[in-house]
């Protein structure tokens, strides 16, 4: 039974507590509820203000019976880093966590003030409007170098990784700035501030105002969804507003891929490639994996003799972290069959790399991995990104991007007839539905020409 507390403070103002008892806990005591209630208009009439009172008790015992302490004063974005803080502790991905993070940047400054059972929907519909609008970008910039930063980092008797260090930036960004590569302006005042120059100085800063995508706005959704839906699952709030908010829609586009002439293009430029690149690119040419599952490969993954090898980590990269392993996307392994063009090139790499290796000596860095850098150390996977678009604009190609091979993999698959499920194996997708999601056009493209070779059974000679 509900107990109520008229409350008097010293302006006046007249507010009642109710307190309902929730149980007993672990020790025998006895939980104890409370909320405190205002009448929600001034100048309302005593019994107006006991009828409003009588129905704040009744719902909040029922609330109590039903399981539901709904939270009246933790604001979204207080609850919004309690759920990052718990998916990080359950495994999930630190790039993924570095997301949530930036997407939440722009929700909180239009919902994290408000309270969890206050949010709505028509609150979030009003949010993905003002992103969908021209300016929300416009606090993100991004900076280009306009000074030779190696050339000051060789005049000034430091190291890339001591400059990094200090700027508090991850080294391979650094690189990445040196490279000619954008970075965010933030990170770019970091490393004029390091270097004890001007931002202007050392950078170009470009302003982005464009709106933002519909893909864009549809992971802010997402993530709100994530933050309300774990606030539900805790019984805080008696329904998910995210699943009745209206997000837009993004149609999905069909995956790149090359036809057989493309490859054969590709393949004919490969054979005056640096046999590094060339290996990794038949890598994924044959194999359909990850870009970061072919920079995480090791030499104990592979099989020579068999002309196996098994996917079990991934090279990734994050702008807080730099490079480091992870497991592939599923999180599961996988075991694939190599082509012999494919265990060729690797046998040839393994040989040269075991030369760079007694080069070195000392200074060789024993990480394991198949694709290094000269001194044996891992890569940025992004490494191989930029030397494939390099290598197209060299040779006159389409742009190439490491997932297009990937693609290329699975729609020669479907249209060859591998089952779905084989199909997904070979890729390391989650399910089978995942690969009918992504690649429904080049099945009912396949499922056509089966039911047109099947048809041909009428025709006659």
């Amino acid at each position: 039974m509900a107990t109520v507390e008229k409350r008097v403070g010293k302006s006046g103002k007249v507010s009642y507590r109710i307190t309902v008892a929730g149980g007993i806990d672990c020790t025998g005591k006895q939980i104890r509820m409370r909320r405190t209630w205002e009448p929600p208009k001034p100048y309302m009439t005593p019994k107006q203000i006991e009828k409003a009172l009588t129905r704040a008790v009744t719902d909040f015992e029922r609330e109590i019976e039903q399981g539901y302490r709904l939270d009246h004063k933790q604001s979204f974005a207080e609850y919004a880093q309690y759920v990052l803080d718990l998916k990080e502790r359950t495994g999930i991905k630190p790039r993924t966590i570095e997301r949530y993070q930036d997407l939440l940047k722009r929700v909180n400054l239009a919902i994290g003030h408000l309270k969890l059972t206050d949010i709505r929907p028509q609150h979030l519909n009003a949010l993905y409007q003002n992103l969908s609008e021209e300016g929300v970008r416009s606090g993100a910039s991004k900076a280009l170098a306009h000074i030779d930063i190696r050339a000051w980092i060789n005049e000034n008797s430091t190291s890339i990784t001591k400059l990094a260090a200090k700027a508090n930036v991850a080294a391979a960004t650094l690189s990445a700035a040196i490279a000619g590569k954008k970075i965010s302006g933030d990170t770019a005042g970091a490393i004029a501030s390091a270097m004890g120059l001007p931002t202007s100085t050392v950078f170009k800063i470009e302003q982005d105002t464009s709106p933002l995508s519909n893909k864009t706005i549809l992971e802010h959704h997402r993530i709100i969804s994530t933050v309300m839906a774990q606030a539900e699952k805790e019984m805080l709030i008696q329904f998910n507003p995210a699943t009745k908010a209206t997000p837009p829609k993004v149609q999905r586009k069909d995956p790149d891929y090359y036809q057989p002439e493309t490859i054969g293009r590709i393949l004919d430029a490969l054979d005056s490639a640096p046999l590094k690149w060339k290996t990794a690119t038949y890598l994924l040419i044959d194999t359909g994996c990850r870009r970061g599952e072919a920079m995480g490969l090791k030499w104990e993954s592979i099989d020579l003799t068999n002309g196996i090898m098994t996917i079990e980590r991934a090279l990734l990269y994050s702008p807080k972290k730099g490079v480091y392993e992870g497991t592939p996307k599923t999180g599961k392994s996988r075991i694939l069959k190599l082509a012999p063009e494919t265990l060729q090139l690797l046998e040839q790499w393994k040989t040269t790399q075991a030369d760079m290796r007694s080069a070195y000596g000392n200074a060789w860095v024993k990480s394991g991995y198949v694709f290094t850098q000269d001194n044996g150390d891992r890569m940025n996977p992004d490494s191989l990104t930029d030397w494939l678009n390099k290598f197209s604009k060299a040779n006159d190609l389409p742009h190439i991007h490491p997932h297009a091979f990937r693609h290329t993999a699975a729609s020669t698959m479907i249209a060859n007839g591998v089952d779905i499920v084989t199909a997904a194996n070979e890729l390391g997708h989650a399910s089978a539905t995942t690969t009918a999601t992504i690649y429904a056009h080049q099945i009912a493209e396949a499922k056509a020409k089966a039911e047109n070779v099947r048809a041909g059974v009428f025709k006659r000679s």
